[in-house]
């Protein structure tokens, strides 16, 4: 637990139990409307880009490394998910809408246990471990007719040359990840 400033967790905590155990309640907060109901990965509705993970269990990345990858537990799915809908919003014109289903992914970079325990979860960013992600897209114009629709095989072998990644922290751990996403989208909606 983080520590607060001005109280420390321990009396955080000892506040609490006096406070439920004198007969005080909590205190809720009642929102405007209530929130539907979305199940994790399932398209939001009314919204203009959906992405999906068709059996992300079977991704490269997480048959190599793990899920959530198993050697720093970072999350990508979400954060990469999250960048894709909030870039393909930008490029949209009005009306129009996305569904993206990811088939296949494989993060830049590759971890080397054989360098021994100090750099076991360390991810090298070298030549030989470049981004990858597969997909398959529909682009559908405000009427409802489909404009576009196709798979994309994304890659980017000299990522770390390309300078495609400058637009992003150099902190972000997802930013050639990323970059991928953005050279795609870059095309524009005519062009994807």
């Amino acid at each position: 637990m983080k520590r607060m400033t001005g109280i420390h967790p321990c009396s955080l905590m000892a506040l609490l139990v006096i406070g439920t155990a004198g007969g005080l309640a909590p205190v809720a907060t009642a929102s405007a409307a209530p929130s539907p109901a979305v199940a994790v990965g399932e398209p939001v509705p009314g919204a203009r880009v959906t992405v999906n993970y068709v059996n992300p269990e079977e991704f490269s990345e997480v048959k190599e490394f793990g899920q959530q990858d198993r050697f720093n537990g970072t999350n990508y799915l979400e954060p990469l998910k999250t960048y894709l809908i909030e870039r393909a919003t930008k490029m949209l014109p009005a009306g129009d809408r996305l569904e993206v289903s990811i088939t296949d992914i494989k993060l830049a970079g590759g971890y080397e246990p054989w360098h021994g325990a100090q750099l076991m979860h360390v991810r090298f960013m070298k030549d030989i471990y470049p981004p990858r992600m597969d997909l398959s897209f529909k682009l559908i114009g405000s009427n409802g007719e489909v404009l576009r629709e196709g798979s994309r095989k994304l890659r980017n072998l000299g990522y770390l040359q390309s300078g495609a990644a400058a637009r992003t922290t150099d902190s972000d751990p997802l930013r050639y990840d990323k970059a991928l996403i953005d050279s795609w989208l870059r095309r524009g909606p005519e062009n994807l």
